[in-house]
C-alpha cells in the first residue's frame, strides 16, 4: 500500500484541477521557505525591514520552517488529490488576510509581510475556489 501511495505521489493520476491549484500553492510555499531559512536578513531587507537582531533572525528562520512544512503538506495533499484537504484549504485560506491584518494591527507582523501573505493566500484561495466550482458544475 505504501508503495502505491509513493507512486501516486511521484506520478499523480486523475488529479483534479482544484487539487492541482493546492499543489502549485504548496510549491510556491516550498520555494519561499529556503529563502527565509537561509537568508533571513536578505528577506527582511527585501521587505524593507530594519536589520534583524540574531534572535529576530532565528525567529524568522522558525517561520521559514513553518512555511516549508505547510508547503510540503499542500504539495503532498494536492499530488494525492486529497479532496478533504482541498476543501479544508477553502475554509482556512480566506481567514489569512484577516489574521494578517490583526497581527499587523497589534504590531506583531510587519506590514509588507502581512500584505504579502494576505495577497498570496487570498489569490490562491480564489484560484482554488474557481477550480472547485468548475468541478462541481460538471
Amino acid at each position: 500500500m505504501s508503495s502505491a501511495l509513493f507512486h501516486r505521489l511521484c506520478h499523480p493520476v486523475g488529479q483534479s484541477r482544484s487539487a492541482r491549484t493546492v499543489e502549485v500553492f504548496g510549491w510556491i510555499l516550498l520555494a519561499e521557505a529556503p529563502l527565509i531559512l537561509l537568508a533571513p536578513h536578505g528577506v527582511a531587507g527585501l521587505l524593507q525591514r530594519p536589520e534583524l537582531s540574531l534572535q529576530a533572525a532565528n525567529y524568522f528562520r522558525l517561520v521559514g520552517l513553518l512555511v516549508g512544512g505547510l508547503g510540503m503538506l499542500y504539495v503532498v495533499s494536492g499530488r494525492l488529490d486529497a479532496r478533504g484537504f482541498v476543501f479544508a484549504s477553502l475554509l482556512d485560506r480566506p481567514l489569512v488576510p484577516f489574521i494578517m491584518a490583526a497581527l499587523w494591527g497589534f504590531d506583531i507582523v510587519p506590514g509588507p509581510l502581512a500584505v504579502f501573505f494576505a495577497v498570496s493566500d487570498g489569490a490562491s484561495f480564489l484560484w482554488t475556489l474557481s477550480a472547485w466550482r468548475a468541478e462541481q458544475r460538471t
